[in-house]
């Protein structure tokens, strides 16, 4: 197998960037590209604000930063431009993270992902 094959994609992350303020970089670029065409973007803008929540805990920010990233990165498992399933992995990512931190999602931010979206 080609050792081109096993490379996974680059971020394009700037030196010294963590991969918080890579997400916080990107996100808001994908979520204006993606939000009239993936129903998921809501929870992710939500997840967005719980991670940003200084109450939020370590495990459940390092779960919501690891989906976000893979939603924005520039290329993943299966391409988003593909119609009807390019998004599908992406979903099962925030789907997933969702599941293990809704505990930690308050109606603070699900309303303040409300307010993002309508601007």
């Amino acid at each position: 197998m080609d050792k081109q094959e096993n490379k996974l994609p680059e971020l394009d992350m700037k030196p010294g960037e963590t991969q918080e303020e890579y997400v916080e970089r990107t996100l808001w670029t994908k979520i204006k590209q993606t939000a009239a065409r993936v129903p998921f973007v809501p929870d992710a803008v939500a997840m967005y604000y719980t991670v940003r929540d200084a109450k939020t805990p370590f495990w459940a920010r390092a779960t919501i930063l690891a989906a976000l990233a893979y939603f924005v990165l520039p290329a993943d498992t299966i391409p988003d431009i593909l119609p009807f399933v390019g998004f599908s992995d992406d979903a099962g990512a925030i789907a997933a993270a969702l599941a293990a931190v809704s505990a930690h999602m308050t109606d603070e931010h699900l309303e303040k992902a409300r307010q993002a979206l309508k601007s």
